[in-house]
């Protein structure tokens, strides 16, 4: 079976599951685009590799792991996305330290993640593609800047929510108080549920 290289197209809100996210991967030299369901976390972490401009006050998750990787001299050599089944893909990172290659099982939004902090490639297989791959017109196209300014969005909304872990209880209950007064519901609602997980 043949691998076909993939790149990253975009990231939106899932049309199909609340609070999910539809990550859309594109074959490089082909037409096809492939959408997987993600997590807000991974959507999220996956915005801030993108956007390389915007550096989290603390390392996330994704970030721990490359540090982690880079002390001990690990590289991920590339993603493979090498199972569909019910609806569900499966990936390996295929690793590499001291010449010697291991293959990790992986959760496919975890393992892009990695591949965005790794500047790593990521593949599929030819018979996943004529499966789950849909064709994407060209009248399409323009749905790539929503695409863009969603990834932004996802990456502001990360660095708010970090943002708001060096706030104390006190001054959030005023920024609450403010973004009401402003009638900024979608901030109101965010450090509402801050102070509740708090408390």
């Amino acid at each position: 079976m043949s691998l076909v290289r993939l790149n990253i197209k975009g990231i939106s809100y899932s049309q199909t599951q609340s609070g999910a996210y539809a990550l859309v991967l594109s074959e490089v030299d082909g037409e096809r685009t492939l959408p997987i369901i993600i997590g807000a976390f991974e959507a999220q972490s996956i915005a801030i590799a993108l956007e390389k401009e915007i550096k989290p006050p603390r390392p996330l998750t994704h970030d721990l792991f490359k540090t982690f990787s880079d002390r001990f001299n690990i590289i991920v050599k590339q993603v493979i996305i090498h199972k569909l089944v019910d609806g569900v893909f499966y990936s390996s990172l295929i690793c590499e330290r001291d010449k010697i290659e291991e293959i990790i099982d992986a959760r496919t939004s975890d393992a892009i993640a990695l591949a965005t902090r790794f500047n790593a490639p990521i593949f599929t297989y030819e018979n996943i593609l004529d499966k789950a791959g849909i064709f994407l017109k060209i009248k399409e196209e323009p749905k790539l800047t929503q695409a863009k300014i969603e990834v932004e969005e996802l990456a502001a909304d990360i660095m708010q929510d970090l943002s708001f872990n060096e706030v104390s209880l006190q001054d959030l209950h005023k920024q609450l108080n403010e973004a009401v007064l402003n009638e900024d519901y979608e901030l109101a609602a965010k450090l509402r549920d801050e102070i509740s997980k708090r408390k």
